[in-house]
């Protein structure tokens, strides 16, 4: 799990849009969590790893804004932003495993090719009967 600096995160409370009824009105339940990409320390991989993942959530800026207002209470909402924060940055720090090209062996494509072949013929015997005289 990331480690992340709270120095580096701001957490704002609105007015959130979703369950609760009246309360919903009244109360600023929905957390906005903004943090400062940069003061996240991450290599210059995990960091454009993380732009990637985070698409619109990241300001030109360089800050990743993630809202939540899932629950109704704040402290729900907070924990559930932070989580969210959490997950994102992880993976992030995944590196993709390399891809190794591989090539069909000399046998493998003569293989491909008679059953091609065989399966030609097998069309080919399916033609129009033509009337013998």
């Amino acid at each position: 799990m990331a480690d992340i600096p709270e120095s580096a995160i701001s957490e704002k409370f609105l007015a959130g849009t979703g369950p609760g009824g009246q309360n919903v009105n009244k109360v600023a339940t929905a957390c906005q969590l903004r943090v400062d990409v940069y003061a996240l320390g991450l290599d210059p991989d995990s960091y454009r790893r993380l732009k990637t993942l985070a698409g619109s959530r990241m300001t030109v800026e360089g800050e990743l804004v993630i809202l939540a207002r899932r629950y109704r209470t704040q402290e729900a909402n907070r924990a559930d932003a932070r989580e969210r924060l959490n997950a994102l940055v992880d993976a992030a720090l995944i590196r993709p495993e390399r891809r190794v090209k591989t090539k069909p062996s000399k046998a493998a494509k003569a293989r491909r090719v008679d059953s091609k072949k065989a399966r030609s013929t097998v069309k080919a015997g399916r033609g129009r009967v033509r009337p013998s005289e």
